[in-house]
């Protein structure tokens, strides 16, 4: 068993009569990317709040090494690093002068900040915007930035709240690279998004958190593989079926083991609640004189393990993504 990190038990915050966040409890194991996924609103901001000491929690402890925190974040700050949804950075200053700064409130001399700013500078590729002020930088290397900013002291934690929300594909792309290869060097990161394929690309494990309560935790290939209630073969056919209601009708006649229907002219569905042998429906449509161009394995994905532990349309989701 991996050690554990950071453990979270009955977290709880209550904002007069609402409460954010609702006794969860959870552990994030060292060396891991530890996923917090849920809507707007959810209580996932909340949570890396509590967690990081900028915000008082209602109830609950939270333990860093096994150590109870809970009344001393600041000695918790020593090793965690933290990325909120809206950078803290100085407009007027510039990138370089920002990460300076950022070192000297973790106590590093001019020498090792310095240093390490041009390190991160570099890491980043903000080599040639170093000396522009901050305010002229793009939404993807404002994020970059403050991504290096929380990494200035040699975190042990990165915590990440929604790290990739309104910037180009490309630096989306290299922040998420990124996250990857921090991780590699034993960095544990904690991040929360609502972009399911992010998570899905990037977590070992996800906790679904909706309404201020974890649904759902485990490593994102069990959670995919609990969706999984029937097997899904899509074929795709060489031409276009025009009568398709009717065609399904008949190979289900035919085979009245598995459910077929078309998702499109050209493709059709086979689903089973078993294993499913498509050799004889293979010979039966070509005996048909329809010619089969692909025969693929329909794997379920953490968006549909998302919407059946959740309940969540994931259209909400999407829109959401567009407001940010």
């Amino acid at each position: 068993m991996k050690e554990k990190i950071i453990e979270a038990r009955n977290l709880t915050k209550k904002y007069d009569d609402f409460t954010a966040v609702n006794d969860i409890s959870f552990q994030v194991e060292k060396g891991e990317i530890f996923g917090l996924l849920g809507p707007n609103g959810a209580g996932k901001t909340t949570t890396i709040n509590m967690l990081t000491g900028m915000a008082k929690i209602s109830a609950g402890k939270i333990y860093y090494d096994g150590i109870d925190l809970t009344k001393n974040m600041k000695k918790a700050q020593e090793i965690i690093g933290v990325v909120a949804d809206e950078s803290n950075l100085y407009d007027e200053m510039s990138g370089y002068d920002n990460l300076c700064f950022c070192g000297s409130l973790y106590g590093l001399s001019k020498t090792e900040r310095e240093n390490k700013a041009k390190d991160l500078l570099n890491i980043f590729r903000l080599n040639e915007a170093g000396n522009a002020k901050f305010k002229a930088y793009s939404k993807g290397m404002k994020r970059k930035l403050t991504i290096a900013a929380a990494l200035i002291h040699n975190p042990q934690i990165l915590f990440l709240d929604e790290p990739t929300p309104g910037i180009d594909v490309a630096s989306a792309r290299q922040i998420r690279d990124l996250i990857k290869t921090l991780n590699e060097k034993n960095t544990t990161v904690f991040l929360t998004t609502h972009y399911i394929e992010e998570a899905e690309r990037l977590c070992d494990r996800v906790a679904f958190l909706n309404k201020g309560k974890i649904i759902m935790i485990d490593t994102v290939n069990n959670l995919i593989n609990a969706a999984k209630d029937e097997n899904l073969i899509e074929v795709v056919l060489k031409e276009k079926i025009s009568e398709k209601v009717q065609f399904a009708l008949k190979l289900n006649e035919e085979f009245p083991y598995v459910n077929c229907s078309f998702k499109n002219d050209d493709t059709l569905n086979i689903i089973s609640s078993k294993q499913i042998d498509i050799s004889p429906i293979v010979n039966h449509l070509s005996s048909q004189n329809k010619f089969i161009i692909e025969a693929r394995l329909h794997r379920p994905s953490l968006e549909d393990a998302f919407v059946k532990w959740t309940g969540i349309e994931i259209d909400l989701m999407k829109k959401e993504k567009e407001k940010k």
